[in-house]
């Protein structure tokens, strides 16, 4: 049985992989700042900005599936040297193959978040620590919140024009159980969904799966960044791997959206 640790085991990712990994066999430890009181794995306490718990979590190891990040919080405290803290323990613990998901785009769109990732990535790459690592597209339910933020506005103001290929985490986290062995498999080919959107057209699928009658606004963001993202850079139209659609997606969560509920000719450019 492969003893498999899981970090951010409580995220979107995080708990996807949990019952898959189960299912394929492994023994199962996954961390958190703040686990629960239960479940069917065991949890660790851990805190990657200082190393507390570190080394606890990682003994015995050997695999593990790194997907804890802090894209709203430090970034260089948990994804850099949170990341290099958690090498060094998956080293002295002797550790088989050390997993990481990462983000497609990440060498090429000068977002600080995105920066970490890659220094993560270097480290990673450059450590005794054998290694996979797996960039994918943003995931449906990642979306779905920043529109779920907007849409309680009477008006959405969007980028519409940045383009985005959102992909099931679900089917991720199979990618993921497929690498989690104890033979590391170096960088994967990169995942995306299966179709490339506007955020435009996923803000009007969005609104009529919610019902809603908001209008979108345009909203054009000047820089680097965003001119990266309107150039297509965080997304991989030649690995459209995954099935499931945006609009799939949508379905499943809210049902079939409400007849007569928005304009279809009303998409913005």
């Amino acid at each position: 049985m492969t003893r498999t640790v899981v970090t951010g085991g409580t995220g979107r990712l995080g708990g996807a992989l949990r019952p898959r990994l189960l299912d394929a066999g492994h023994e199962v430890r996954a961390t958190s700042t703040s686990p629960p009181a239960d479940g069917d794995v065991e949890w660790v306490t851990i805190d990657l900005r200082d190393g507390t718990g570190i080394a606890d979590a990682v003994a015995d190891a050997d695999v593990v599936v790194h997907t804890a990040s802090a894209p709203q919080g430090d970034s260089e405290a948990v994804d850099v040297e949170g990341t290099k803290r958690l090498l060094d323990a998956a080293d002295d613990a002797g550790v088989s193959n050390f997993l990481y998901i990462s983000i497609v785009g990440i060498d090429e769109i000068p977002f600080s978040y995105y920066e970490h990732k890659l220094a993560a990535e270097r480290a990673i790459e450059s450590s005794p620590v054998p290694s996979t690592i797996l960039r994918a597209t943003q995931f449906h339910s990642f979306v779905d919140g920043v529109l779920g933020t907007v849409s309680r506005l009477p008006v959405w103001p969007l980028p519409t024009k940045i383009r985005i290929q959102p992909v099931s985490v679900g089917e991720v986290a199979d990618i993921l159980v497929e690498h989690a062995t104890p033979e590391p498999a170096g960088r994967l080919p990169d995942v995306g969904g299966p179709e490339v959107k506007t955020v435009g057209e996923l803000a009007t699928s969005y609104r009529r799966a919610r019902g809603k009658r908001r209008p979108i606004v345009r909203l054009p963001i000047p820089g680097s960044v965003a001119g990266a993202f309107r150039a297509g850079k965080a997304t991989c139209p030649d690995r459209a791997v995954g099935t499931v659609t945006w609009d799939a997606w949508l379905d499943e969560q809210y049902g079939p959206g409400e007849s007569g509920a928005t304009n279809p000719s009303a998409t913005p450019s």
